[in-house]
């Protein structure tokens, strides 16, 4: 299987976990991703605020407040347990992005030094969880 053809199959939304297949569109970012429904969701969310306080959709110059769905106190403990393998997964797919990105950065030639800067750490640090050497 090619590349990119792995990276479709394995893409899942960032937000909800829903995998590619499962969805309409993924788009993707560095290192994540959000579909379709998740983006209609977010869309509907700016459109209340921006209702509700009369303020324009973009935000600009508005306070953001903290607009985290509740969702975690709806669920059971049931639902909390099925959820938590799309957690692990979306944890893995932006491990592996982070990853990719080091891999990108060292190909360029950017010394260790630079990356665990880059990432609040120490070269040495960064050189042990990333060059796949042991």
């Amino acid at each position: 299987m090619a590349r990119s053809e792995e990276v479709a199959v394995s893409m899942r939304c960032s937000f909800c976990g829903k995998a590619a297949h499962e969805v309409a569109k993924v788009i993707a970012g560095p290192g994540v991703y959000i579909c379709n429904i998740c983006v209609d969701l977010c869309r509907d969310i700016l459109a209340a605020d921006a209702a509700a306080t009369g303020s324009p959709v973009d935000g600009a110059g508005v306070e953001v407040p903290d607009t985290r769905l509740a969702v975690w106190d709806d669920m059971t403990d049931e639902q909390l347990l099925e959820y938590l393998p799309r957690i692990v997964a979306a944890s893995d797919q932006v491990a592996s992005g982070l990853r990719e990105c080091v891999g990108r950065l060292r190909d360029h030639g950017v010394t260790w030094a630079r990356i665990g800067a880059a990432l609040g750490m120490t070269r040495q640090s960064a050189w042990e969880r990333f060059s796949g050497e042991e």
